[in-house]
């Protein structure tokens, strides 16, 4: 173990939610995944201290894009730099993704209390992401990787998997950060679906599963007969090849689509 970063560190923030990653091994383990070749764009969010920077940056991309919310980093990182590297301040909650033009690769050590949003929008307003390797807490992990039918597999399953296809990295403990966090965290990758897979309507989508899951305990018939009186009858989930009694958990991906668009399509 050893410490990597680009410039000595400053105190995490516990208002950030910074965890800094301080394993070499950890730190190129995520660099492999995330499969740099020339000519790549490539972006971090959060470099933070500049553990994972320091191997990017010698690497043959074409531009690296590094957003980061913390202005003191965000000035490290200016000081030091690169034909191609361009820090941009900020929030990647407010970050205008559909202005990302072309093939992107995105990696970042995503803190845990905003990790599921910033990979909400991700996956489905990057119009060019060609591959993503993110770390989070592992409990997220689970739920990216759930199959229908376990306690994991809900509305942020449903929605990451109707974008990308999520493949297991590996699992990292606490003490591979300073400071350590309470839990053990887990490295994923994305890599996007073909648009035949995807939804055609994602904000149908996103308004079923959200009814869904808030009820998950439910029958979908129950469920939905009081979310969508106006616009559901036992014959929509008939069609489908689904059961009123089912709950929302035993539901493909693809049955999830198909269902938001029959159950909000224009009448």
């Amino acid at each position: 173990m050893s410490d990597i970063n680009l410039f000595t560190a400053a105190k995490a923030k516990k208002s950030l939610g910074q965890h800094f990653l301080h394993d070499e091994r950890v730190v190129q383990r995520i660099v492999d995944l995330l499969r740099v070749e020339e000519g790549d764009q490539v972006m971090e969010i959060g470099p933070g201290p500049g553990a994972l920077t320091k191997l990017l940056r010698p690497l043959p991309w074409s531009r690296l894009l590094l957003l980061e919310k913390d202005d003191h980093y965000a000035s490290e990182h200016a000081a030091r730099p690169l034909p191609g590297l361009e820090v941009v301040p900020g929030d990647a909650l407010a970050f205008p993704w559909e202005e990302l033009e072309g093939p992107w690769k995105i990696a970042g050590n995503l803190p845990y209390n905003v990790a599921s949003p910033m990979m909400w929008d991700i996956v489905c307003r990057v119009p060019g992401l060609a591959r993503a390797a993110f770390m989070i807490q592992k409990e997220v992990g689970d739920r990216l990787l759930a199959k229908p039918g376990g306690k994991d597999y809900g509305a942020l399953t449903v929605w990451i998997q109707s974008f990308v296809a999520v493949q297991k990295g590996f699992v990292i403990g606490p003490s591979a950060f300073s400071p350590p966090p309470k839990v053990d965290s887990a490295v994923v990758v994305f890599t996007p679906l073909p648009a035949e897979k995807r939804p055609n309507h994602p904000e149908r989508l996103s308004r079923l599963i959200k009814i869904c899951f808030q009820q998950r305990r439910k029958q979908l018939q129950t469920i939905l007969r009081h979310a969508e009186p106006q616009r559901f009858s036992p014959e929509i989930l008939a069609a489908l090849g689904i059961e009123g009694t089912q709950r929302p958990e035993t539901l493909t991906v693809m049955q999830f689509q198909q269902l938001a668009d029959a159950l909000f399509s224009e009448k």
